[in-house]
């Protein structure tokens, strides 16, 4: 009697094991699939939100289309130069918004003008840089590093030079390009650049193909402060006041007795770079898009790169 009661016993204990192992593989599967369809369904978002942010570029690049045939100059009051309200993204399917800005990026400093077209570095835009890194109260000696990184030789400049004996022997390892860079954020690699110097170099610099001029009308103050050995921060305030409708009047008259007469032809009061920076929300998903534009004298606009999340 007692054979049947022991076999029972263990059919039940089976039983549960095997209910019990169904139970896991199904509810693991479950939350498989569920992630499975988060995973898709943020992919999509994704997809979205970059096309969003594509079709939102084509409409500023009629925008400053519009701006060239309008007006001969770039200045921070016109349209261009405001933020970008906030839009409303709206579908069956997904909701969201947008929103961003646009910035004249040759108010910045060009880091490529450190360089000629033979290579060799531009003594004038290396005492500009250094300027700028004074009125920015960073150590001047990183223009020279900075000119070593991009000139087309190997050998150290003195007495601020950096090149490859420096940087092999930092731990990771690595060299110097020796050629134009295309994103500021290069610097970030000098010898003795910390990431508190850098962000505050950060937004004053560019990295623009081939060499380009500042446009006075939307320059930052510590660039302004740069074009002149003897410009004062009281001297660029009054700047930014004079432009401040409508960009500069005369602006040759007004810095011809502020720079280097060798400094007035690197000065333009319109734009051919600009970037748009968006940040697009769908549904739960949110990307930033930045986009460089560049604007022909015929008012071409053609993105010229593009990335996410980084400038």
């Amino acid at each position: 009697m007692k054979t049947p009661v022991r076999q029972r016993g263990v059919a039940l204990i089976t039983a549960i094991l095997i209910t019990a192992l169904v139970s896991s593989v199904a509810l693991n599967l479950a939350w498989d699939n569920a992630l499975d369809m988060r995973r898709t369904m943020t992919l999509l978002y994704r997809d979205q939100a970059v096309q969003v942010a594509m079709g939102a570029e084509s409409w500023v690049s009629s925008i400053l289309r519009a701006d060239l045939e309008e007006t001969d100059t770039d200045h921070l009051g016109e349209i261009w130069a405001s933020e970008l309200p906030g839009l409303p993204v709206q579908s069956d399917v997904v909701q969201g918004e947008l929103f961003g800005e646009i910035e004249d990026l040759q108010g910045r400093f060009n880091v490529n003008n450190l360089v000629d077209q033979n290579g060799e570095v531009d003594e004038l835009a290396l005492e500009q840089f250094q300027r700028l890194l004074l009125a920015l109260e960073l150590d001047p000696r990183f223009a020279g590093i900075a000119a070593d990184w991009i000139d087309a030789n190997r050998e150290a400049a003195f007495p601020d030079g950096a090149e490859d004996a420096i940087y092999t022997g930092f731990i990771p390892a690595y060299r110097t390009p020796n050629l134009s860079i295309t994103n500021a954020t290069e610097l970030a690699a000098l010898e003795g650049m910390d990431k508190e110097s850098f962000d505050v170099l950060a937004p004053h610099i560019v990295a623009l193909p081939g060499r380009t001029g500042i446009n006075v009308n939307t320059a930052t103050a510590p660039v302004l402060q740069s074009l002149g050995e003897n410009l004062s921060a009281s001297d660029v305030e009054s700047l930014i006041a004079e432009r401040e409708n409508g960009g500069f009047a005369d602006m040759q008259n007004t810095f011809s007795t502020l720079v280097a007469p060798e400094i007035l032809p690197q000065l333009e009061e319109t734009t051919s770079y600009f970037q748009l920076r968006l940040v697009v929300q769908i549904a739960t998903v949110r990307i930033i898009y930045f986009s460089t534009l560049q604007r022909g004298a015929t008012g071409q606009v053609v993105p010229i790169l593009r990335s996410l999340g980084t400038t």
